[in-house]
């Protein structure tokens, strides 16, 4: 999160001394909101499709497929995007598993999921743009670790689901 000190605007002092910063020049508040995400559990056989992260921050951890929402763009919009950029595939949605806070690294910003099941329908899949790597895991069986708090109860509530 950004710690504005002066209106983005006008370039005012800011009143720091409430909830949200405020420039009384230009009467702008600056609201701490979390960043909107998607993500998306495509579902096979009983399996369910993740990736290992390419990038920072948690290089190499288990993650879902998904990302940042675009301003304006609906969530499953998103999904259905983000699918595509990061693994190849055209996916349907097929329901909401729920929606899910995290923070995006150690000291990042505070981000809210909603994090969809999906069947797919067609593609090739491939590790694109920030996945090293996807792999199907076993709903019933199968293990999540990652830095990031909200995958591992994702994938718990995922098995309870199919359990």
């Amino acid at each position: 999160m950004i710690n504005y000190q002066y209106c983005p605007q006008c370039k005012n002092d800011l009143d720091l001394s409430q909830e949200f910063p405020y420039c009384s020049k230009c009467d702008l508040t600056i609201y701490k909101n979390s960043k909107p995400c998607v993500s998306i559990l495509p579902i096979k056989d009983g399996k369910v499709l993740f990736a290992k992260r390419g990038i920072e921050p948690y290089k190499g951890d288990w993650d879902t497929i998904g990302g940042f929402l675009k301003a304006g763009e609906h969530p499953e919009v998103g999904a259905l995007r983000e699918t595509l950029e990061e693994t190849g595939l055209i996916v349907k949605l097929t329901g909401l598993l729920g929606i899910y806070m995290d923070k995006y690294g150690q000291d990042g910003e505070d981000v809210q999921s909603n994090v969809y099941l999906a069947e797919v329908i067609s593609g090739e899949i491939k590790p694109q743009d920030d996945v090293a790597a996807l792999e199907w895991i076993d709903i019933k069986n199968g293990k999540i670790t990652s830095h990031f708090e909200s995958i591992e109860q994702i994938f718990a509530d995922l098995k309870k689901l199919y359990s």
